[in-house]
């Protein structure tokens, strides 16, 4: 603050900092100094700008705006953001006021920018705002994006770099780029703003999101996904996480080109996807599962029926005879919600060639056995686990979920027969993302879940630096499933892709 501070060689400026201790009786036993003509009063130092508190924007001061005394005047001292703030206000008030924003929502962006932007001159010109042409031109897309988008991080949203989107709050907004957070200079208005673009994400997809109702999954109009919690359970305001969905088609030939994976691993993914293996890609969060996901499910003949069912509708799938199903949340009297799980076992009823789950999280890990060995053969899904064989851990927790009196030697059994293959994807400390292992389920041995590594990922410890080296190899163990790929006319490709 500029109260209290106390500037050294500059007898014109006043101070308010209390004196040391028997500076008053020694400055009464002085004689007054002769003032000085006025030629020689030296000229005022500039005050030096004010920091901005982090705080000031949540905290506002009681006292209104801090002032600076020079000589006898006092001047206000009105940071440049906040000037900019109250002329955005003023001309966005104008705006909503002029328009039937009901109306505008209808027509095409680029004529409503057109009357946006006669509004906004009007403004300016009729109350002599002190703003440029490309400052204009950045409040009215900023206005469009309140309108049209999501407020002040739609730029985000346009930007390919970004992967992810984090909203802390009104001032703090994160995003993820080639696998590293950074702050960004993104803020909201108020808290109000950002509970403000949730609801309006939400109700985009016939969801809401209010105190009764403080959380909600979602998805935007290009596929990537919302996640949203407000106050009272977001506690420093409201939080909107977004994993966006890229405009680029993630194939395993490009995934390969990023060194997530080599040819041969390409080939052998290829070969067990056109088999009908059964697939469950492995991974931590933000490692690429749904990625990986969409990649594979390329290889999926164009003559087979497929079921996707998902919490937030992201899987792109490019064959002709694709039904997406989406879960539903309860109602506002709690009633007429539809999980996974119901969803499950009403695909298993609409003849489905292929059943794909976006991710297994709970008691739907029962039904997704049960489809698995009924017939629906080359299903697919995704779960969170560090490791292949955490990721039978926790599907066994799951089933266990969904039937508790079903015996541990029964559940592992039912795994064994109905999973084919595991693909650990993860995202390593560079924030490169790999497959680390590709691995298959071989059988039992009593009670025990029998694996074998085809490939992994060998780190290359004798390198310390920041980067991450190593390679991917190959184990030249036979594959289980090469009498399936036998069956498919592709065993001597098989041997070939996994010859070390």
């Amino acid at each position: 603050m500029m109260f209290g501070r106390k500037l050294l060689d500059d007898p014109g400026v006043a101070t308010t900092e209390e004196p040391p201790a028997g500076a008053a009786a020694r400055a009464a036993t002085m004689p007054a100094a002769e003032p000085l003509p006025a030629s020689t009063v030296p000229a005022q130092p500039a005050v030096p700008a004010v920091p901005k508190s982090p705080l000031s924007s949540r905290h506002p001061p009681k006292h209104g705006p801090a002032t600076a005394t020079v000589g006898d005047r006092r001047r206000s001292v009105r940071p440049e953001n906040v000037i900019r703030s109250e002329n955005y206000s003023t001309i966005r008030q104008a705006v909503f006021a002029s328009l039937d924003i009901a109306s505008a929502l209808t027509r095409p962006v680029e004529q409503v920018r057109v009357d946006v932007e006669a509004i906004a001159g009007e403004v300016i010109r009729g109350g002599d705002l002190p703003i440029t042409q490309t400052e204009q031109r950045v409040m009215v897309q900023e206005i469009l994006n309140d309108m049209f988008g999501v407020g002040p991080i739609e730029p985000l949203l346009q930007d390919e770099t970004v992967d992810d989107i984090m909203v802390n709050g009104p001032d703090q907004v994160f995003v993820e780029r080639f696998g590293k957070l950074e702050l960004t200079d993104v803020k909201f208005r108020d808290n109000a703003h950002v509970v403000s673009v949730a609801q309006r994400i939400a109700s985009s997809v016939g969801r809401r999101v209010d105190e009764s109702s403080p959380m909600v999954d979602a998805r935007l109009q290009d596929g990537s996904r919302v996640n949203v919690i407000i106050p009272p359970l977001a506690i420093d305001g409201a939080s909107i996480s977004i994993r966006k969905f890229s405009r680029k088609e993630f194939t395993l030939p490009r995934l390969v080109a990023r060194g997530t994976l080599t040819p041969a691993m390409m080939r052998v993914l290829e070969i067990a996807a056109a088999c009908r293996l059964n697939i469950i890609v492995a991974g931590g969060t933000g490692s690429g599962k749904t990625t990986m996901l969409n990649a594979l499910s390329r290889y999926i003949s164009e003559t087979d029926r497929i079921v996707t069912i998902e919490d937030a509708a992201e899987l792109q799938l490019q064959q002709p005879h694709v039904v997406r199903l989406e879960t539903r949340p309860p109602s506002i009297e709690g009633t007429g919600a539809i999980n996974q799980g119901d969803l499950m076992r009403n695909a298993l009823r609409m003849r489905p060639d292929r059943i794909i789950l976006g991710e297994t999280r709970g008691a739907e890990a029962f039904d997704v056995l049960q489809a698995m060995n009924t017939g629906h053969d080359g299903s697919m899904t995704t779960l969170h686990a560090n490791s292949p064989r955490d990721a039978i851990t926790r599907l066994e927790s799951m089933v266990m979920m969904a039937n508790g009196n079903l015996p541990l030697f029964s559940i592992r059994h039912q795994i064994a027969a109905a999973v084919n293959l595991i693909v650990q994807v993860g995202r390593l400390r560079d924030g490169t993302r790999k497959i680390t292992h590709i691995t298959e389920i071989a059988g039992t041995e009593g009670d025990v879940i029998i694996t074998q590594d085809l490939f992994h990922f060998a780190y290359n410890t004798a390198v310390q630096r920041d980067d991450v080296s190593g390679t991917h190899e190959s184990t030249g163990m036979r594959p289980v499933f090469t009498d399936r790929a036998r069956y498919y006319g592709m065993e001597a490709a098989l041997m070939e892709a996994m010859r070390p």
